[in-house]
């Protein structure tokens, strides 16, 4: 026997599924507009221009879940650089930072995370906080290197995978604890990297070659195919335990930048 009401009430079910479907797509517009709220409220210092997951929020410093009141996010600072990447996939940005006037300088490494692909609010800021002290720290020379890198979009063609980009920064922070890790990433003849201020070009020599026995542990990824990169944030145990940020840049298969900020 034919039911109308019961067939409308399954036809509005599914639309309202698909709708809801859509809805959770994480975009890469969504991503890089809570990047830039978070460096809102970074330079301000003030916590207003964030939209946060009130029910499940947490925002951690240098490995820590700190209370985001006392965190540096809450000190206003004047940003020299800011570069942000994104994935859709994890639903994640990184974001880089530095600012080198006022009491204290400092280089930041943010990913921000957002629950169920919903862009429009924030469920975790996670940050890397080197300043003064920290390893090889010095933020006016870090600007004056990263200033000079290229960050343009790679053509679809020649972008690298993300099962490529991940290989990469795993085969980096594995060097450490795997004789065979660093043979097994492609190294740019023009290979440059930032070790805090410290710079080396190329930057595939003279790499670590196992040793340790105590992995670096706490990874966390954000992969943006676009331009080549992945960010791992990370407790860097092989040689202590401290809170780390290493990003990597791939252009044409090679390792392009490598970028470490290191509190220690």
């Amino acid at each position: 026997m034919f039911q109308p009401k019961s067939t409308f009430y399954s036809f509005l079910t599914l639309l309202l599924a698909g709708i809801s479907i859509a809805a959770a797509e994480c975009t890469r517009e969504g991503l890089l507009a809570a990047a830039h709220s978070y460096i809102t409220a970074q330079t301000s210092g003030s916590l207003t221009s964030l939209t946060t997951d009130v029910a499940n929020f947490q925002y951690r410093q240098d490995n820590k879940v700190i209370d985001i009141k006392k965190g540096v996010i809450s000190t206003p600072l004047k940003i020299d650089l800011n570069r942000s990447t994104a994935d859709t996939v994890a639903c994640a940005s990184y974001t880089m930072l530095i600012s080198t006037s006022g009491a204290k300088p400092y280089v930041l490494a943010t990913q921000i995370r957002h629950n169920g692909n919903d862009t429009s609010s924030i469920a975790m800021i996670d940050t890397i906080a080197a300043t003064t002290g920290d390893l090889f720290f010095d933020a006016k020379k870090t600007l004056g290197y990263i200033q000079k890198e290229t960050w343009t979009t790679l053509p679809v063609a020649s972008r690298p995978s993300r099962e490529l980009l991940k290989h990469v920064g795993d085969g980096y922070l594995d060097m450490w604890t795997d004789a065979k890790a660093a043979d097994s990433i492609s190294w740019g003849t023009d290979c440059e990297r930032v070790e805090g201020s410290k710079y080396s070009n190329p930057c595939g020599a003279g790499l670590p070659k196992g040793g340790s026995k105590k992995s670096n542990g706490m990874r966390r990824y954000v992969i943006d195919e676009t331009v080549g990169s992945v960010d791992v944030l990370c407790s860097f145990d092989s040689l202590g335990d401290m809170p780390d940020s290493h990003e990597i840049r791939v252009v044409d298969g090679k390792v392009k930048y490598v970028h470490t900020i290191t509190v220690t």
